[in-house]
């Protein structure tokens, strides 16, 4: 078991969940129960799956929630083209945005690697 704050991915992940509640807080009011809390609720789920990952005792444990943790940010990341496309962003925050959660995709799927590669020395696999 590791600890979350550990992790760059932490930090960066726990980053843009502060840019997208900055970014979500302009929003209409009509939008608090769509597409706010639909994009809040997805980048949330990067760095608490990351977190929920790391308090698991084992690493096919902790690489379940990096996937998932890269399934909400790949949601998140459609979140910002359609916030965009309805004039709730504009383009360079969105292209801000896009581009924190591509390095977060790039970093899960990195870190997603090693434990797959850890997990294959421990059971002896090739």
């Amino acid at each position: 078991m590791q600890d979350f704050r550990d992790l760059k991915v932490w930090h960066k992940s726990h980053s843009l969940v502060l840019a997208v509640y900055e970014a979500t807080a302009r929003f209409p009011r009509e939008e608090l129960y769509g597409l706010t809390s639909q994009m809040r609720r997805a980048a949330v789920s990067v760095p608490a799956n990351i977190a929920e990952g790391c308090g698991r005792s084992g690493g096919l444990d902790f690489a379940r929630h990096l996937q998932i943790a890269v399934g909400s940010a790949s949601e998140l990341e459609y979140f910002f083209v359609l916030a965009c496309d309805l004039n709730l962003l504009d383009r360079d925050r969105k292209q801000r945005l896009a581009t924190d959660v591509t390095e977060v995709k790039r970093m899960l799927a990195s870190l997603l690697q090693k434990v797959r590669g850890a997990q294959r020395q421990r059971t002896g696999e090739d």
